[in-house]
């Protein structure tokens, strides 16, 4: 596929597209969310173009399932199954910590799994759930599993936000709604804004390693991330906007995209969104690009700090 080819990518543009001509053979990949939906397209995509994966899932039955499906499909395919619960921060931490008595590198991290406008509930630690599994969970994988990234370098990551990020910024002096009235989306635009600033920190403190990262907004799809959504709550979103919805195979493209093209070489920080480089929204109740806030490195700083403490541990590099 020629270069002006890939340049006409768009909303239905599908993983199979992007990975055209890519071989991942000898490359080792590890996504989260993967019983099913996005991450297990995501994850299958991969194995078809011969990377090595790691699906990680809470429930290993689930993955299990998967991969069995995957390898139905894709005869030869490389894949394990680990067992991963993004809200509880010993559970990510076991987790990275057993992947790397077996693997010495990583080429690929695809951060996928999200809860999305669940009910208000609280970790043990009393977090908010939206931004305890949505990003810090991901925040203390990412910590731990840095050094195989850097060991295997080139390699990058993929933190899965969404255009829902303009539903809500970062409250730095109530994260977990303890002060104010919970509001699921509001809750959930904070934890995918929170997405997008990390994946900002995250590639300044890595592209000197050989490590890029990119934020993804993979479209409207039906997957099991919805399954808290009501027939209310999904006419309150789509009220006066245009929304088209995509299949599984097309919502994964973006994140293929971000994790494998070339044209993406040398690049890191960035919000895409079908298959290309998002622009800055041109309002605040924009259809598609990112919101200003989204991109403030001191905010980016400041989240990196704020993970930290609250999971007690530091992400250095």
């Amino acid at each position: 596929m020629s270069t002006s080819d890939r340049n006409s990518f768009g909303e239905q543009t599908t993983g199979e597209e992007v990975l055209a001509g890519i071989d991942l053979t000898g490359k080792t990949a590890f996504v989260t969310g993967t019983a099913g939906g996005l991450g297990g397209e995501t994850a299958r995509a991969l194995a078809a173009h011969g990377a090595s994966v790691t699906l990680g899932v809470r429930k290993m039955e689930q993955g299990q399932e998967v991969a069995d499906m995957i390898r139905a499909t894709v005869p030869g395919a490389q894949l394990d199954v680990a067992e991963l619960d993004l809200s509880i921060p010993e559970s990510v931490r076991q987790c990275a910590d057993k992947w790397l008595e077996d693997h010495e590198q990583l080429h690929l991290l695809i951060n996928n799994a999200g809860v999305m406008a669940c009910p208000l509930t609280r970790t043990s630690e009393g977090w908010e759930m939206q931004f305890a599994a949505n990003h810090l969970g991901h925040f203390v994988l990412t910590s731990h599993l840095h050094p195989a990234l850097i060991a295997g370098g080139p390699g990058r990551v993929v933190n899965l936000s969404s255009g829902a990020h303009r539903l809500g910024n970062i409250d730095f002096d109530d994260i977990h709604f303890e002060n104010r009235e919970y509001n699921k989306f509001e809750a959930y635009g904070q934890s995918k804004t929170s997405n997008i600033l990390f994946t900002r920190e995250l590639d300044r403190r890595l592209q000197g390693k050989g490590v890029r990262s990119f934020a993804v907004h993979p479209g409207v799809i039906m997957t099991k991330l919805g399954r808290h959504m009501t027939e209310e709550d999904i006419q309150q979103l789509t009220t006066g906007r245009a929304l088209t919805m995509k299949s599984p195979e097309a919502g994964a493209a973006t994140t293929l995209y971000a994790a494998t093209a070339p044209e993406l070489e040398g690049q890191g920080g960035l919000y895409l969104e079908d298959c290309q480089i998002a622009p800055l929204a041109e309002s605040e109740d924009a259809a598609a690009g990112y919101n200003a806030y989204a991109y403030d490195m001191k905010a980016a700083a400041r989240l990196w700090e704020v993970s930290e403490v609250l999971v007690g541990e530091k992400f250095e590099i």
